[in-house]
């Protein structure tokens, strides 16, 4: 049928989750291709919360195969816990769930070394979540991180993985002055998992590309945000993955004439946690209000997120980095009681004003926003069904986004139940 990439096109947390889901319906399988277990999908479903770290948010559709890629940066230990969370709340993963042999590991000297270089007061803060995900990524660069197929042959995993503990151990001893691994305990814990993770493994490229060519609907799922990706986003204040949708091609081994469509993913505000440029942040206590409205803390962390208001000109700048042909925009019911509602149209740096975002950070810092006021609807949205439904000034405000970013917005997501949502076009 074909293959559709669905990324975020901000800073991240613009409601990824329920847009996979809802366009899961349809697809054969829904695959992951970068990040590690410092993003989080939240999903709704009637009563039920469900907070995905690591499998794709497709497999609540029991119809749905669900596969990481080797772009992942896998923590097997938060892997075993999303499976037994996602049985205990009745959700079958028995094959379904693949994951590729060429998966790189966070251990827990990732972790720890990831703490470590956040809290050294000689470095930049980054605002990272300390899951491993950069030492993890920076030993795959290096070449001697493990990969998950390596487990199938458990003796020379045992080799591999005492050389690594004793060499971090000295980083973390001699560098960073803090307690090593216990080398026996997390040798031990790593050989107990073998029977549980081995049957999970598989070779994703052929089995996604065989989909492919059988005519299967493949949903591609990015994490994070267009602006965290380590070449594209705000550098340094940024993940260590590409999380733009170039990024699915190397992080699934699939060919890019194999890519359809790809919809970015765009809030009707923004946000971002951690450190780093936002010319749009709010001051002046209505970061708490936006804050409070839209309950922006993170579904990893939980820490409270930055708000801000909309950035056309990130919008502009995803869509074509991504090469995105579609939005979903969510969460147009946090706005449902604002009386006036600024969208960022350009930037001012050092009295020149700019319609591109600025390829460097130190320039980011330096922009103001330039404002175009709309006035809001104060009225609520969440229980409607269409587009014609809509309060005039809230149409009059999507519609002024579509033509700031010369995308066609497909989807608006009203609230985070699957029925609050409108589809267009």
């Amino acid at each position: 049928m074909s293959v559709r990439i669905v990324l975020g096109t901000q800073w991240g947390d613009e409601g990824k989750g329920k847009i996979v889901d809802l366009l899961t319906e349809e697809a054969d399988a829904v695959v992951r291709y970068q990040g590690g277990a410092n993003a989080g999908h939240t999903v709704r479903i009637d009563e039920k919360e469900f907070i995905l770290h690591l499998i794709p948010s497709g497999i609540l559709h029991p119809h749905t195969e669900c596969y990481i890629g080797n772009g992942v940066v896998l923590d097997p230990f938060t892997l075993l816990e999303e499976i037994e969370f996602l049985e205990s709340k009745g959700i079958d993963i028995s094959n379904r769930l693949f994951i590729s042999h060429n998966t790189h590991l966070v251990l827990p000297y990732h972790k720890l070394l990831d703490q470590a270089i956040e809290a050294n007061s000689n470095n930049t803060k980054i605002g990272t979540t300390c899951r491993g995900i950069g030492p993890a990524y920076s030993d795959k660069a290096n070449r001697t991180n493990i990969r998950l197929g390596e487990i199938l042959d458990l003796d020379g995993f045992k080799m591999r993985l005492e050389k690594n503990i004793d060499e971090n151990n000295l980083l973390l001893e001699r560098m960073y002055h803090q307690t090593p691994i216990d080398k026996a305990e997390l040798v031990k814990n790593c050989l107990e998992i073998e029977p549980k993770v081995a049957p999970l493994i598989t070779d994703v490229s052929l089995r996604i590309n065989h989909a492919i060519k059988a005519g299967k609907y493949i949903l591609i799922e990015g994490a994070q945000g267009t602006l965290l990706d380590i070449d594209f986003g705000t550098y340094p204040f940024v993940t260590s993955s590409n999380s733009v949708s170039g990024g699915a091609c190397t992080g699934l081994g699939i060919g890019p004439t194999k890519i359809d469509s790809v919809m970015g993913v765009l809030k009707v505000y923004t946000t971002r946690v951690g450190q780093g440029p936002f010319p749009t942040e709010l001051r002046d206590g209505f970061d708490e209000e936006m804050r409070r409205l839209g309950n922006e803390y993170g579904a990893t962390t939980g820490r409270p997120r930055r708000c801000g208001w909309f950035d056309a000109v990130i919008a502009r700048y995803s869509a074509r980095i991504n090469g995105i042909d579609s939005f979903a925009l969510t969460k147009l019911d946090v706005l449902d009681t604002i009386k006036e509602i600024q969208v960022c149209i350009g930037y001012d740096y050092k009295g020149n004003t700019l319609s591109d975002f600025p390829p460097e950070s130190k320039m980011v810092e330096n922009c103001k926003p330039v404002y175009q006021t709309f006035k809001g609807w104060q009225q609520p949205t969440r229980h409607l069904k269409s587009f014609d439904e809509l309060p005039e000034n809230a149409k009059y405000y999507i519609q002024a986004i579509e033509e700031m970013i010369q995308t066609k917005i497909s989807i608006i997501s009203l609230g985070p139940q699957r029925h609050q949502t409108i589809f267009r076009n």
